[in-house]
This record gives structure tokens, C-alpha cells and sequence, in this order.
């Protein structure tokens, strides 16, 4: 981390199984918000494929996908409501699997409810199932992102928009409702040294995977703010910001083919080491997400279980949002 920032701490909002009821997500929110986090995250995932040979569909996903993973810009939408203060991201949203001017118009809907604390993170999508569920060819996908961020950009940012690309069309037209925020706050996804490039030349930040390593953090702060800085903007001022897929048991370590045991995965002692070595490593702000353990979204979990042990989970980790690291 840099010297002089200041290291944040988020957490997911109950997404994935069974634990995602609308009564936990507005719950956990305010708890989060009460516990003085500084930010609520949701992701996006179309479909979970019944037949498929992609080796990305692993058992490490499924027993959070295959039993529904909610809707994130109306989650969020909720969460808003019930909310005053803190941050509300998105980490990510495929953008081609969206028309952008449509996308534009409920991010924008979407900043005014939330009194403008909305993050945007934008990824191309990796899965052919939800392209072809979503009627948008996959070849090309990292333009189509891009040049969609830029339509949204564009009526974000002007109260009269116009654009004319490869992939879509937006008639000059008058933007309104305006937006809270009068600049875009976006953020690129991406696990590539070009990932980290572009983030740097066209975003505020990079937001990770949600399977991280340290050196995956220390690559990306590095490619982000080198591009940054070759394109004349202020390095210091880029944002790299690390989804931790949290499982806190300590019989659900898991270790790398290297020996090393994976991050946040373990004692709440481990994964607290853990927060403060990715803020070392460069990450500027960092959220909790239980979505992806079985502890919590495993079929057998109740919701009201499920609750319980995550918000146990929020309280031991507060005490980190009220005093964080310094670099």
C-alpha cells in the first residue's frame, strides 16, 4: 500500500444459495454499514450450465452458483434503500451480456437512490453458455466491453450523449435523470498484464478475481499504476481493490500446488494476516465475501444459520474498519 492511503474494508452482500433472501441482504447491509464497513459488493453470473465441458465450472463454484445467484444491479438497488452511507459496488458486471445505454440508464437510476456512492466494475465475461444465454457473440468480448463502458461513460458523464462504434450505436439524445455523480466510477476487471494495462489507461482502479494471490495484488498495482503514469494520470490515485473469497473455518484451508495455503481461507487469526498482507502488496481496499463458502451457502445451511455466522464473522473483523493500516 501506498504511503499515505488508507486501506478500506468491505464486505459482499448475501448473493449466491439459499442465504441470499431479500430480508439477509438488507440486513447484513445495514449491520455492515453499522459495524462501519466501508463499502457492500455484488457480482454477476447469468446462468449456472447443467451440461458443460469448461474447466472454469469447478466444484469450487458450484455450491455457490448452482443453487441461484440473485440479480445484482436490483439487489443493490435494495441494499441502497436501507442504506446512508456506505459504498455500493459492483465486482463484477459482464458488460456485453447487457445493452450499455440500457445498463447506463439503471447505474444512473441507481446512483440517485443510493445519493451517489456508486463503484462500477466492468469485466468481458469468460463463460460461452451465458454468452450464447445472453444472444451475444463471445469473439471480441474485451472490445465490446470497452466500447460499451464508453457508451456508459458517455451519458454518465453529459447531459447530451452521442456515440457511433464496431458493436453499438447511440443516437445523439438528451441524458435525463442525471446522476449524483458527475464522473464515472469505474473500475476494470481482469487477471492479464493487459487487464492491468487497460485499467490503468481507461478506469479509476482494477478490481480482482475473486480467487487471488498476493503476487496476482502485486502484479496488478504494478501494471495498473505504471499504465496510469505512461498515460499521464496520477498513479497514486488508482484503486486496486481485492475480493476476498473468505471461508472462515479452519478445516476449510485448501493449499496452492505450491505449498502455500490459500488466502482467506482459515482461522479468523489467518485471514486477519491475510487482510493486512494484501494491504501491503498494494490493495487499497479489500471486501469479505462469504459467498462462495459452503459454510454459508451449502444446501443443507439455512438462511437464518447462514446469517449468523456471517455476522459473527462482521463483528470480529470490525474492529479493523475503525483503525485501519496506515503504508
Amino acid at each position: 500500500m501506498t504511503t499515505g492511503q488508507t486501506a478500506l474494508l468491505g464486505v459482499g452482500v448475501p448473493l449466491s444459495g439459499a442465504w441470499a433472501t431479500p430480508g439477509n441482504q438488507k440486513g447484513i447491509a445495514q449491520l455492515a454499514e453499522g459495524l462501519g464497513y466501508h463499502s457492500l459488493w455484488t457480482f454477476s453470473r447469468l446462468l449456472f450450465p447443467l451440461s458443460t465441458d469448461d474447466a472454469e465450472w469447478t466444484s469450487e463454484f458450484e455450491p455457490a452458483f448452482n443453487h441461484g445467484v440473485a440479480e445484482p444491479v436490483t439487489t443493490l438497488a435494495q441494499v441502497a434503500a436501507v442504506t446512508d452511507r456506505v459504498r455500493l459496488g459492483f465486482s463484477v458486471i459482464n458488460a456485453p451480456f447487457t445493452a450499455p445505454a440500457m445498463l447506463a440508464k439503471q447505474l444512473i437510476q441507481l446512483d440517485r437512490i443510493s445519493g451517489g456512492r456508486l463503484d462500477v466494475g466492468l469485466a468481458q465475461g469468460w463463460s460461452q453458455e451465458e454468452f450464447t444465454a445472453a444472444g451475444v457473440p463471445m469473439a471480441r468480448r474485451v472490445a465490446r466491453m470497452l466500447e460499451y463502458a464508453e457508451v456508459m461513460r458517455r451519458m454518465w458523464e453529459g447531459e447530451i450523449a452521442e456515440f457511433k462504434g464496431e458493436f453499438t450505436e447511440l443516437p445523439r439524445t438528451l441524458v435525463r435523470p442525471r446522476p449524483d455523480q458527475q464522473t464515472f466510477p469505474l473500475l476494470l476487471g481482469g487477471s492479464t498484464p493487459e487487464a492491468f494495462a487497460r485499467a490503468g489507461r481507461l478506469a479509476q482502479g482494477w478490481v480482482s478475481p475473486g480467487f487471488v494471490t498476493l503476487s496476482d495484488i502485486v502484479s496488478a498495482t504494478r501494471g495498473v499504476r505504471a499504465a496510469a503514469e505512461k498515460a499521464g494520470r496520477d498513479p497514486q490515485a488508482f484503486r486496486v481493490v481485492v475480493r476476498a473469497t473468505t471461508f472462515l473455518d479452519t478445516d476449510q484451508q485448501a493449499l496452492r500446488p505450491d505449498g502455500e495455503r490459500e488466502l482467506f481461507r482459515g482461522s479468523f487469526e489467518q485471514v486477519t494476516e491475510d487482510l493486512h498482507r494484501c494491504w501491503e502488496a498494494g490493495a487499497t481496499e479489500i471486501f469479505l465475501d462469504f459467498n462462495f463458502d459452503p459454510a454459508i451457502v451449502g444446501p443443507d445451511v439455512t438462511p437464518e444459520a447462514a446469517r449468523t455466522r456471517v455476522t459473527k464473522a462482521l463483528e470480529a473483523f470490525a474492529p479493523m474498519t475503525a483503525a485501519r493500516p496506515q503504508g
